[in-house]
């Protein structure tokens, strides 16, 4: 009998070890995601779309990583951008606007690549910030220095923005609804530093930007649209086209299979025209405001994609009423002289009464702005 009972006795504890071994496992495991169809959730990891594990930040499963053509400049920032949606549902395809499902989420983590004593770099080289092998796909966390995690939520009411402000740790992103600001320290590749703010906007000045039907109010989804995601990205599987890849993981249907889909330039390349590079720069920089809908409708320049009127677009148009925002210029646009455009002042100002965009960014862009100059100084004609 004493020897039955110590028989069950060890194997009781030998069970014991192995429950707790095996939970153990699993708590360094992404466990599935949780969407919060109501509430806020207090953490990022409450979540489950992003995880760090043994020193890499790494999208959940289902969680897909995505890129755009042109990104919208936010000072110097890199960005790692995801979409997740729940199981039996994808987004259906639109040239303007994809109809996404209620479930879907959208993230888009700022960070910047670590210099030494405390900077920041501005680089162009994304491979600098990724795991060995995981291009694309792991943020090597040794390498890079985590902002901020701003989340789209598409609820059953419609999106809801909500952002996140990763701690010093590093460990953990928060819920902040009244945004944060950090002072920073910029490198370049030749070693000059610049000292700036990044400001973390609050979670309704979202608005400002993500409502480009203004009168609506209502927000919607900016950088993943068709124009913008019709590239080839570097999964872990291969590289691919991305609208190829989400339709082939059921998150885009109903994409049209005879007629070629829409795509914007990637702004710093040179194989295509100096037009198709300054026009993607200004419609993922501006058009979300500058477009018949959009905010700054009343204003009359329409900078989007689809604007083919070349006194709309600014040629020899005067401002309705930039008061200090126009800088003593006549008009948005004087052919083959942008420094007489008001177009070139404000995207080159960072004066809070004139700079453009007026959010997101402290920091002149100096790649978009050559861009712009070289776009209207090649224009030609004259403002009589």
């Amino acid at each position: 009998m004493n020897s039955w009972i110590s028989w069950a006795s060890a194997f009781i504890l030998l069970a014991g070890m192995m429950l707790s071994t095996i939970a153990g496992c699993d708590k360094s495991r992404p466990q599935v995601v949780v969407f919060a169809e109501n509430a806020i959730p207090e953490r990022l990891s409450d979540w489950n779309l992003v995880n760090i594990l043994d020193g890499v930040l790494t999208p959940n499963i289902g969680v897909v990583p995505y890129d755009l053509n042109t990104g919208l400049f936010t000072d110097y920032a890199h960005k790692l951008r995801t979409v997740w949606m729940p199981d039996g549902v994808s987004a259906r395809y639109g040239d303007e606007q994809f109809d996404y499902p209620v479930g879907t989420v959208l993230t888009k983590t700022f960070y910047y690549p670590r210099g030494e004593n405390e900077t920041v770099l501005r680089t162009d080289n994304f491979e600098h910030d990724y795991a060995e092998g995981r291009m694309g796909e792991a943020l090597d966390m040794q390498r890079v220095r985590l902002m901020e995690t701003r989340l789209l939520v598409r609820r059953e009411s419609g999106w809801q923005a909500i952002p996140y402000i990763w701690n010093e740790s590093q460990t953990e992103a928060v819920f902040e609804i009244a945004g944060d600001a950090s002072r920073l320290k910029l490198k370049t590749a030749t070693g000059d530093i610049t000292e700036f703010t990044y400001v973390v906007p609050d979670a309704n000045q979202c608005a400002g930007c993500h409502a480009d039907n203004f009168t609506g109010k209502k927000i919607s989804p900016l950088g993943p649209r068709a124009r913008h995601l019709n590239r080839d990205y570097p999964y872990l599987s291969g590289t691919e086209n991305q609208l190829k890849h989400w339709q082939k993981i059921g998150y885009l249907r109903d994409v049209p299979k005879t007629i070629e889909l829409p795509s914007l330039a990637k702004f710093m390349d040179n194989s295509v025209t100096l037009n198709e590079r300054a026009r993607a720069y200004l419609d993922i920089n501006c058009g979300h405001c500058h477009n018949p809908a959009g905010a700054a409708d009343t204003s009359g320049l329409m900078l989007n994609h689809s604007e083919t009127d070349l006194r709309k677009l600014g040629l020899c148009k005067p401002p309705v009423a930039a008061g200090t925002g126009s800088g003593e210029r006549l008009f948005a646009i004087v052919p083959g002289e942008p420094d007489h455009s008001i177009l070139n002042f404000r995207i080159e100002s960072v004066d809070p009464g004139a700079m453009m965009p007026e959010l997101g960014r402290s920091l002149v862009h100096e790649e978009g702005v050559e861009l712009l100059r070289q776009w209207v100084a090649a224009m030609p004609g004259t403002c009589t």
